[in-house]
């Protein structure tokens, strides 16, 4: 049985061999996303092939800078308190002050010692003076004691010569006389030496002792020079200009000496980037340096490296890694790198970039440091 074909399914038959087969809308979708990711691929890894050999960056990065602790020097209770918190301080302002009573009556104590002692070197120099005429009237009483001697063996030569074997002018009771009276000018001549001796002894006696009392002037004005010290630090100075952070005193409180009632703050901060070893190698003082604020979006400030930490960051730590032990595992460390802003970067901000905020430090090493414009610009001026 033969089977008879329509004119019409034959024309549909060919319509169709001779058309393309269209693809799918599904599909197609799907090629152009698998492109789009693509595209999207390679260009995320072009940009970190190109920021991994241009750039260097580091999250590890906080805001530093001077934060100077005020404690008491002395103990004593806190009268007055003339700060608050946050506020501006300069340099020699009054914190607080403390109750100067104790220190004032160390004051007048070593001052009344003074004046006592100062009486007893006006005694002294009395003293002095009493035995200086002492010793010269004993001086006077020596050369009359020489002149008694000398008459004394003048009369004692001459009745010598006037009685002896040969002639005897004058009684052998007058030449005795007149021998014992030259031994006894020769004893009282010895005893008036002996007594300027003496004298002249006090004198260096009185003299020391003045000198004792003078030392002890001496070292009690020192005394009262520390005590009105101690009383010059019951009130509380600021050392520095900044502004007052972390606040902990109070009228009425008892401090003890060397106890933190308070810090400062100053103004002048910077940046420590904990880089890693190995993005040192293209890092230069004097490059360049975009640093994000985490507290401040939106707003790059530029810096510029200043040094490099002379140890790692483990070196400076309390209980730093033994690497001599069995189990090492290298760990790549960290070193601290100071990045400096401008002084009128930091004063726009008005005090709103402070000591420990965390930042993102990001360096092109493909600028030229310091140490290389400052050998390229000689050669430029030749």
């Amino acid at each position: 049985m033969s089977t008879q074909h329509n004119p019409e399914q034959k024309v549909l038959s060919a319509v169709s061999a001779a058309a393309p087969v269209a693809t799918p809308p599904a599909n197609r979708r799907v090629v152009v996303i698998a492109t789009i990711v693509a595209l999207a691929a390679l260009a995320l890894g072009g940009r970190m092939w190109y920021r991994s050999h241009y750039f260097v960056e580091t999250e590890n990065a906080y805001v530093a800078g001077h934060v100077h602790p005020v404690s008491s020097r002395i103990g004593g209770t806190v009268t007055k308190v003339l700060i608050d918190d946050n506020q501006q301080v300069h340099a020699g302002d009054v914190i607080a002050e403390l109750d100067p009573f104790d220190q004032h009556v160390k004051v007048e104590q070593m001052q009344a010692q003074i004046f006592s002692v100062e009486q007893q070197m006006l005694q002294a120099d009395a003293q002095i003076a009493q035995v200086q005429a002492q010793a010269s009237a004993a001086a006077a009483q020596v050369a009359q004691s020489e002149a008694q001697l000398v008459r004394a063996k003048q009369d004692a030569e001459r009745f010598g010569q006037l009685y002896n074997s040969q002639m005897k002018a004058v009684s052998k009771a007058e030449l005795d006389a007149a021998v014992a009276g030259r031994a006894g000018a020769s004893a009282d001549l010895a005893a008036r030496k002996d007594s300027a001796l003496a004298a002249k002894a006090q004198i260096n006696a009185a003299r020391a002792a003045r000198d004792v009392l003078k030392a002890q002037v001496a070292v009690l004005r020192v005394q009262l020079k520390d005590a009105q010290q101690q009383l010059a630090y019951n009130r509380i100075l600021a050392p520095v200009d900044g502004r007052i952070g972390k606040r902990s005193v109070e009228v009425g409180q008892r401090v003890s000496s060397g106890q933190l009632l308070t810090a400062i703050v100053q103004e002048n901060v910077w940046l420590t980037a904990n880089f890693k070893e190995t993005q040192l190698a293209d890092l230069k003082p004097g490059q360049e340096v975009k640093v994000t604020i985490d507290a401040l979006p939106g707003k790059e400030l530029i810096g510029k490296v200043d040094s490099f930490a002379p140890a790692s960051g483990a070196q400076f730590a309390l209980l730093p890694a033994d690497n001599a032990t069995g189990n090492f595992t290298k760990i790549v460390q960290r070193v601290p790198v100071k990045i400096v802003f401008k002084a009128e970067d930091v004063k726009a901000l008005s005090g709103r970039l402070v000591p420990g905020m965390s930042a993102i430090a990001e360096v092109s090493v493909k600028q030229r440091g310091a140490a290389a414009d400052a050998k390229a610009a000689p050669a430029s001026a030749h």
